[in-house]
């Protein structure tokens, strides 16, 4: 069975205005996430499971929220599990499921039915390295 993450999440975790700490907390998510980005454990027990306190994770989980990495259905919907990850920030069973939920995921987006992620842009492209090995000094 393969386990494919999104790339868009993979190759820009890097630039998520996110601590260490709430990046190593997606990370959990991602692994504890079904297919398709449902979260199946309640609040207090990631918290038993992530040892830390529940008003940890809240405080962990607010940023990712903020972002819309992890959505929250609205008050009316909540039943227990009511967070789950974007499904463009999910991990899939396959390439092609991942594809399948994009397409799905971008028409619900484009219909409002769905939040985009709220990832930065690139202001500037990464430095290219140069050909050869680096130059190391010790200062």
């Amino acid at each position: 069975m393969a386990n494919v993450m999104s790339p868009i999440i993979a190759e820009r975790i890097w630039a998520l205005p996110l601590s260490g700490s709430a990046v190593k907390f997606l990370q959990y998510l991602v692994s504890r996430s079904d297919f398709g980005g449902a979260l199946p454990v309640r609040q207090k027990d990631m918290a038993i499971e992530y040892g830390v306190t529940p008003q940890a994770v809240s405080g962990l989980m607010a940023p990712l929220c903020d972002l819309n990495i992890v959505l929250r259905p609205r008050s009316e919907e909540r039943n227990g599990n009511s967070y789950r990850l974007h499904p463009l920030a999910a991990k899939y069973e396959s390439p092609q499921d991942m594809e399948a939920a994009f397409r799905a995921a971008l028409v619900r987006i484009q219909a409002g039915d769905l939040p985009n992620l709220k990832l930065p842009t690139y202001q500037q492209a990464p430095p290219a390295r140069k050909q050869g090995r680096a130059k190391l000094q010790v200062a």
